[in-house]
């Protein structure tokens, strides 16, 4: 297999994963065991690359948010999402500064996959209760929007846990009991989020070694590859959670992380 049709490929699983709470960073950590390793920055940099698509889904309301400052309640919007993206940035350098690094084995993102699948389970049944008890409330709280930048943060050290799995259902659980609400403000905050990270990462590495070493073509090719199929998928999933609860992506987590333990030698 060509290197480009390898990066195609992690291009493909990244925007079909990025959005669906089945963890996109636990699938390309498993897909790259078999099509090689990649850098940090190719994985973040195809990351931004779905997070473009939600930026062109949703740029009626960003430039509503943007261009209508000025009233109460789009400020307000505006600066929950900053303090959600301030969170993360927060304990994500801090993170980083640690020295913390993606796990290369497949044991412990198979575990994630099939205990976020339970706990997605559990998270929405509950908040189905709270909906069921407070009625239909789409407002945003300060406390939601903290809580939905730990999770991003959470969901980025392990893999497996799906950060737009766990940041709407923070907010799920933390009040906000419209789906559309939540899945908005998660997919919002992830823009910041991801071009912030996928900066840090250039920043980094521009003018050293790692950078000459970069396939810059092939993580061209993932890039493009990454915001055409998100784009695809966040319009099915926007369509989907209409009409249908999130059970069906935890079944999926729950077949595809037994299936690693099974198959998987446990030190792979």
């Amino acid at each position: 297999m060509t290197d480009l049709l390898a990066a195609l490929i992690l291009g493909l699983i990244e925007g079909i994963t990025e959005f669906l709470p089945i963890s996109s960073t636990g699938h390309l950590l498993i897909a790259q065991h078999w099509l090689g390793h990649r850098s940090d920055l190719f994985n973040i940099s195809i990351q931004a690359g779905a997070i473009l698509a939600v930026v062109v889904i949703y740029w009626k309301r960003l430039w509503e948010l943007a261009t209508g400052f000025t009233r109460r309640e789009n400020l307000d919007y505006l600066l929950k999402l900053g303090a959600a993206f301030g969170v993360t940035a927060v304990l994500g350098i801090a993170v980083k500064k640690a020295g913390f690094q993606l796990p290369d084995q497949v044991l412990p993102i198979a575990w994630a996959l099939v205990l976020g699948g339970a706990w997605m389970i559990l998270a929405e049944h509950f908040a189905a209760k709270r909906a069921a008890a407070l009625g239909e409330r789409s407002a945003i709280t300060w406390t939601v929007a903290i809580l939905v930048g730990v999770a991003q943060v959470i969901a980025g050290v392990f893999p497996g846990t799906s950060r737009s799995g766990a940041t709407i259902f923070i907010a799920l659980l933390a009040g906000t009991t419209s789906r559309a609400a939540a899945t908005e403000f998660a997919f919002l905050v992830g823009i910041p989020t991801m071009f912030a990270a996928t900066a840090y990462e250039l920043v980094d590495v521009l003018g050293t070694p790692a950078a000459a070493n970069e396939d810059w073509n092939a993580l061209g090719v993932a890039f493009v590859a990454s915001a055409v199929t998100a784009f695809i998928a966040v319009k099915w999933l926007l369509r989907y959670i209409q009409s249908h609860r999130f059970t069906a992506f935890a079944i999926y987590r729950f077949v595809f992380g037994a299936a690693l333990l099974l198959l998987m030698p446990s030190g792979s």
